[in-house]
């Protein structure tokens, strides 16, 4: 694979101990920013909301002893610089592309939260480029009745509502308050306030993307969609996760032939940090077993 130099620099307080991240250019011209560590097995690691490759440090670190472990930022999230839309599509497409010119052939694919919507709609519609794939509490609504004709499923009004109104108290400089109204809902009450210092910085570095997010609804999970995920798949919870979450990895569980399911006692959405132990474990097994 061809990368080109990392620019810019940065501090070491902004990468929280890992390496700087190399940019690799996609054929739209995108140049994707990744971290990667170790050797082996390629894993590529997808990020959710308000996150960039630094959320996956726990796994970095600990995986990166038998796989070679790839986390890259999708466009728009820090420290990526992008002109075009954003969109699940667009990182659909970008993480398609990116895998691609990585030129490791398929890979193991493992996606958290709004990035578990992303790794699965990968393995829909580019089914050659994942070996296996791990959804972490994935994002997004579930269709419960395909056959009846009705607007097409969203998440509840009331969660719909929530993020809209973080995201406006970014949009207008309280940011430390949308934040903690975002983070809070996805968690559970009082974790904002809780988060380490290096969570509570890149949630603020990519405070901006909120407000895209909203505007670009998730599409939902349906038995057709899912009956075209052929590698072997991992689902995991947490056992305090939000019910939205829970109810995607229950319906993914029944629709994708053969998937597993994992519930990661005591943990809620930010599991692979506070139980990052145990989700490696399940990592490392759901690859090796890929």
């Amino acid at each position: 694979m061809s990368d080109l130099p990392a620019v810019p620099t940065f501090a070491a307080d902004q990468l929280f101990g890992l390496p700087p991240p190399r940019f690799l250019a996609i054929a739209d011209g995108t140049r994707v920013p990744y971290a990667s560590t170790g050797e082996g097995e390629p894993v590529v690691f997808i990020h959710g909301s308000l996150c960039d490759f630094r959320y996956w440090k726990p796994q970095l670190g600990s995986l990166s002893a038998g796989f070679c472990c790839i986390a890259p930022s999708l466009s728009h999230y820090w420290p990526a610089v992008s002109a075009k839309a954003f969109g699940w599509r667009e990182h659909v497409e970008e993480m398609a592309a990116f895998i691609g010119a990585l030129g490791l052939g398929p890979v193991h694919v493992v996606g958290h939260s709004r990035g578990g919507c992303i790794a699965f709609q990968l393995a829909v519609r580019h089914p050659g480029q994942v070996k296996s794939l791990v959804l972490a509490d994935p994002g997004g609504p579930v269709e419960r009745d395909a056959s009846r004709k009705r607007a097409p499923p969203t998440l509840p009004a009331h969660v719909n509502a929530l993020r809209a109104r973080a995201a406006e108290l970014i949009e207008r400089g309280e940011v430390d308050a949308g934040l903690e109204l975002f983070v809070d809902s996805v968690s559970r009450p009082g974790y904002w306030a809780r988060s380490p210092r290096e969570i509570r910085m890149m949630s603020t570095d990519n405070a901006q993307t909120l407000a895209l997010q909203v505007r670009d609804p998730l599409p939902a999970y349906d038995a057709q969609s899912a009956a075209r995920v052929k590698c072997p798949t991992l689902l995991i919870d947490g056992e305090k996760s939000p019910g939205m979450f829970r109810d995607a990895a229950t319906a993914l569980e029944r629709w994708i032939d053969g998937a597993r399911r994992m519930t990661i006692e005591g943990a809620s959405h930010g599991m692979n940090v506070t139980h990052a132990a145990r989700f490696n474990l399940a990592v490392a097994a759901a690859v090796a077993a890929g």
